[in-house]
């Protein structure tokens, strides 16, 4: 079976964590992998109907939605929030990724956008992020998250 395709949704201020995820992609002694759907480059314009025509062509690529939530993810509407809806529009697979290290859903930080909504929430780490990836299916309501069995099973 082929990697999945995900988007990789983001705040500016979170930037960091994606960039540490490339690594964990190239990275040959870590088993986790996926096809990245962001735009290859960035985009050099301010016109933000250019710009989310692009972000809406890769969402459009991609079968996963993944979510980096940090801090002021909740308060993005300008091009986070808005990712998100084309991406449930899309009906993609929601995964919410805990920059706090929370393996549940967290209520001050998580963009109300994806709650109840069958995501799943997990924390930022290369193990259960990559399990996800190949293990979760979306749901149709609630806010999903693995029991601590899995985390045990892949040695955490």
């Amino acid at each position: 079976m082929g990697l999945p395709r995900t988007f990789v949704g983001f705040s500016s201020t979170d930037i960091h964590y994606y960039r540490l995820m490339l690594a964990w992609k190239e990275h040959e002694h870590i088993d986790f992998n996926f096809a990245n759907c962001q735009l290859e480059k960035e985009i050099n314009s301010d016109n933000e109907a250019y710009i989310k025509g692009k972000c809406r062509e890769r969402i459009q690529l991609a079968g996963t939605f993944a979510v980096l939530i940090g801090q002021d993810t909740r308060s993005k509407h300008k091009y986070v929030r808005w990712e998100m809806e084309v991406a449930i529009e899309k009906k993609c697979r929601i995964i919410g990724i805990n920059l706090d290290g929370s393996r549940r859903v967290v209520d001050a930080t998580c963009p109300p956008i994806i709650r109840n909504i069958g995501a799943i929430f997990v924390p930022f780490s290369p193990k259960i992020v990559a399990y996800a990836l190949a293990d979760f299916k979306m749901k149709e309501s609630g806010d999903w998250y693995y029991e601590d069995a899995v985390y045990k099973k892949l040695g955490y």
